[in-house]
């Protein structure tokens, strides 16, 4: 029944995690725990006043995303935006999970008056701070939003947001699906798995026991942003499979992740609140919560292929030694360049967007 267990001083997050399962019987879907860990409000992991963002440790930082490695992420993306308000006829863009407004600024800098207004929905408070400070040059064209308005009109972009969403953990053992959840265990959280009807998409093929995830949440959200999407598009940058990828049969272990000081670990149970848990996205789920929501696939494909497609090489070559080294991060396959993948969405008819101009894989959806 329980398979790990952690020794945790209590604190106020865990001690309303403790209030959330004695309400719940005792038992938790993984999904609930991961929302308190991260987005309970003041304590959660991204509600919290820890640095987060950053390159290096010693910043005080858990992890590097790409526009803090370079500004050149974003002017690549500007080009793809650009297009994209042109396409729909917006001068707006709406931003998800902006972390510091790294991303912000360089759009808002590359693409200047084209932007009228930049609305950033975010659930972090101690964020929206930072973001205030980076972009108080462009005061008065920005905005901030703790939940998606009923009627939306311009170009959506997420860059890892999908990711950070809460995710349903499900477990093979002995041939029977099981959901996993947690429970209190000595000083700390520890695991317990239940029966469910709940299956991933995919028939997992062979008999061994088997560590998975599904993803209502991210789908749901996608879902939504279509229907208050009336008018523009939407991209989202994260790190993930299609679902023939996702659910392969070797792929046994799951995805979940936490992120600390730039290391890397596998127990969501232990430090909770102190930093980050992800999972990677089913992007074939994110296509199709879209595409039946009405929204229509303008492309898949890997983030490098998507940054050279819209001239990244040549702004490196205008670039310092230094900053070239950097964007050469989200290129390479071996970096950021085939593991983090880009999708995008258009409200009525498609057209050949120049970020998947070479190199779409939608046919792999």
């Amino acid at each position: 029944m329980n398979l790990e267990q952690g020794a945790e001083r209590a604190t106020p997050l865990t001690r309303i995690i403790d209030a959330a399962l004695e309400r719940a019987g005792g038992w938790l879907p993984f999904d609930r725990f991961m929302a308190l860990a991260l987005y309970a409000p003041g304590l959660g992991y991204y509600a919290s006043a820890s640095r987060k963002f950053g390159q290096m440790p010693a910043s005080g930082s858990d992890f590097v995303t790409a526009p803090e490695l370079t500004p050149l992420f974003g002017r690549t993306l500007a080009v793809q935006v650009a297009e994209a308000l042109d396409r729909t006829g917006t001068q707006e863009v709406w931003e998800f999970g902006a972390g510091t407004g790294a991303l912000a600024l360089q759009l808002l800098d590359a693409l200047g008056d084209r932007i009228g207004r930049y609305r950033i929905v975010d659930l972090s408070g101690t964020l929206r701070e930072r973001q205030r400070q980076t972009l108080a040059g462009h005061a008065g064209k920005v905005e901030w939003l703790a939940e998606l308005p009923g009627e939306m009109h311009g170009v959506v972009v997420g860059n890892e947001v999908l990711d950070a969403m809460p995710v349903q953990l499900l477990v093979r053992k002995g041939g029977q699906w099981h959901e996993r959840g947690v429970v209190r265990q000595g000083q700390g959280f520890g695991w317990d798995d239940r029966p469910t009807a709940l299956r991933p998409p995919l028939e997992v093929e062979g008999a061994h026991d088997y560590l998975t995830e599904i993803h209502p949440q991210a789908e749901a959200f996608v879902a939504t942003l279509a229907d208050r999407l009336k008018q523009g598009a939407a991209f989202f940058i994260d790190y993930g499979f299609p679902e023939a990828e996702y659910y392969h049969p070797q792929r046994h272990m799951g995805t979940v992740m936490c992120h600390r000081g730039h290391q890397a670990d596998g127990d969501p149970l232990a430090d909770v609140g102190a930093k980050d848990i992800t999972a990677h996205v089913n992007f074939t789920g994110v296509a199709l919560a879209g595409q039946d929501a009405g929204l229509a696939v303008l492309g898949y494909c890997s983030q490098a292929r998507f940054l050279l497609n819209a001239g990244i090489l040549p702004m490196m070559e205008q670039a310092s030694l230094a900053e070239r080294a950097m964007a050469a991060r989200l290129i390479h396959e071996h970096e950021m360049g085939e593991l983090f993948k880009v999708v995008g969405f258009a409200i009525g008819e498609p057209w050949d967007a120049i970020g998947f101009a070479e190199g779409d894989r939608s046919h792999t959806l």
